[in-house]
């Protein structure tokens, strides 16, 4: 017997036939004798639609803490509809909300940090042989209020489930059977992966690959979580991440595109110690993150500076900037939106010579232009003008795995 706990995501669940797809899948595993614990996200475009709602009422923006509580209401209706569905099918099943499960989270509102599961409840509800349903994407922080965990959530919460209760297996339902070599909806060569590490995921992850949430991956990586991603539609093995994989003759693993970058460009920096930290000292306040970053070399006193950010923190960096126009002393300062990020990611990538050559090539014949790159041990990422995102990502997948 083992502890199984599964997450479905909004499409999953987005109808009452995939409802009832989503607990037959469910009731398989608990009838053969496994305790069952279930993750579900809001049903297809309920977020969305809860989030237009508000903005309908307040078009200058709501405050975080009632979107919070207005967004969380999305998974309620999930949980409580999984386990009607379960009951109908002649198993026991109860639902809980976040904060009944035991998430205990700090209190930065639609972006929440999980402290702390404290699983009790869950417990209980096992030794009763119910299965569990649980709202995923919330918690509860030491004031009593709801908080959200933001995008990606309910993957977080699955693996923190499995991670405090240790369990076999943390299964991860989504639209794909399985973790490929690039999106198999762009690229008709893209190859399907029995197993891949923590750390190439996480990097597939973070670097725009949608499969799995890169909080969820950093979380399983810690706590040793074994996930598998797998198709809920389809019965059928999918991928297993883990820590350590088979060998392979392939170096590189995948191929990611991220279209959620922008470029910010300060031109006529103070060639002076110090300016860079100001920089991204006043970033940081503002709790963006900064990506790739490109500084020139001095001259005639000055320097520029370009670096990436996520797109929908662009505005919010430039507003932070030019409020300090005064003390840092530039000429120019612009965005660009109209970028994309294209990454190779594969361990044992810094020992092979020639593969961030083997990439420039593949984009040079494709006739794609570099604006900027960033390397690490496992990864190459190239900044590239957004209308070739496409032609990029085949091109360098069939340079390498095609």
């Amino acid at each position: 017997m083992s502890l199984i706990v599964k997450k479905f995501g909004g499409s999953s669940v987005a109808n009452a036939e995939r409802v009832f797809n989503v607990a037959n899948r469910i009731i398989d595993d608990y009838k053969k004798g496994n305790d069952v614990v279930v993750v579900v996200s809001a049903q297809g475009d309920t977020t969305d639609d809860l989030i237009e709602k508000a903005r309908e009422i307040n078009p200058n923006g709501s405050s975080k803490r009632e979107m919070d509580m207005l967004l969380s209401a999305g998974e309620q209706i999930s949980i409580a509809l999984l386990a009607m569905a379960i009951e109908k099918l002649g198993c026991p099943a109860v639902s809980l909300l976040g904060w009944q499960a035991g998430f205990e989270t700090d209190s930065h509102h639609g972006i929440a940090r999980i402290k702390k599961v404290t699983a009790e409840r869950i417990k209980n509800e096992i030794s009763k042989r119910n299965i569990v349903i649980v709202a995923g994407f919330q918690g509860l922080n030491k004031y009593d209020d709801i908080t959200t965990l933001g995008r990606g959530g309910s993957d977080t919460s699955a693996v923190a489930i499995a991670a405090s209760m240790k369990a076999d297996i943390c299964q991860i339902y989504t639209d794909v059977d399985g973790v490929y070599s690039a999106d198999p909806r762009k690229v008709p060569t893209a190859i399907k992966m029995d197993e891949i590490s923590y750390d190439e995921m996480l990097e597939l992850a973070s670097l725009g690959a949608q499969v799995l949430n890169n909080r969820s991956v950093e979380m399983a990586k810690k706590y040793n979580v074994e996930l598998e991603v797998l198709s809920s539609l389809e019965v059928k093995p999918g991928t297993i991440v883990k820590e350590t994989v088979k060998m392979e003759k392939t170096l590189i693993r995948g191929v990611a595109k991220d279209s959620n970058v922008a470029t910010i460009s300060i031109v006529g920096l103070e060639d002076t110690p110090g300016v860079a930290f100001k920089i991204f000292n006043k970033l940081a306040q503002h709790k963006i993150n900064v990506d790739i970053i490109l500084q020139s070399v001095g001259r005639d006193g000055t320097k520029d500076i370009t670096f990436t950010v996520p797109l929908d923190q662009g505005s919010v960096a430039v507003k932070a900037l030019e409020g300090m126009k005064d003390a840092l002393d530039f000429k120019t300062l612009k965005m660009d939106d109209s970028v994309v990020k294209v990454s190779i990611v594969g361990a044992g990538m810094e020992s092979h010579p020639g593969v961030a050559a083997k990439m420039f090539e593949a984009l040079y014949d494709a006739g794609i232009n570099i604006h900027m790159i960033s390397t690490s041990e496992i990864k190459v990422s190239v900044l590239i003008d957004g209308k070739y995102a496409d032609k990029a990502v085949t091109a360098v997948h069939d340079a390498f795995l095609g």
